[in-house]
């Protein structure tokens, strides 16, 4: 049973690429994978509004809880074993200015992976609706 979807803009490159490493250590395949751009991607989770999971990050816990944002990102790297790579995005002080960051990281984040992989959109980041 997966403890954790993750709702994710699979034609992000930056996102698709974290999507790949979290994949490549979920060993345990503690993890599901859903692209919001599938093409039945509103079918499948018709209580996911996919504009507002493209603005932030979307994870479903196995109860049903919605988290949201660094929550996430906590949450799927603690499954893989990692949790002490992210714990300090929810330390009390630094939560908030890591909260305050990952706003501005989504809302630029089309620009950012253009600066770091050379483009801003991929058609292909997944195969398949696949990470991998």
């Amino acid at each position: 049973m997966k403890k954790l979807t993750i709702f994710y803009d699979g034609g992000c490159p930056l996102c698709a690429k974290e999507m790949r490493h979290l994949q490549d250590l979920d060993i345990e395949q503690r993890i599901a994978y859903e692209d919001i751009n599938a093409p039945d991607f509103n079918r499948r989770f018709p209580y996911i509004d996919r504009l507002k999971a493209d603005e932030i990050l979307h994870g479903e816990l196995a109860d049903g809880e919605m988290i949201y944002a660094l929550d996430v990102t906590y949450a799927a790297w603690s499954l893989v074993g990692k949790r002490h790579w992210v714990a300090p995005l929810r330390w009390p002080l630094i939560k908030q200015i890591a909260n305050w960051g990952y706003k501005i990281f989504a809302k630029h984040r089309h620009r950012l992976s253009t600066l770091l992989t050379g483009q801003a959109r991929c058609d292909t980041c997944h195969s398949k609706g696949q990470v991998k």
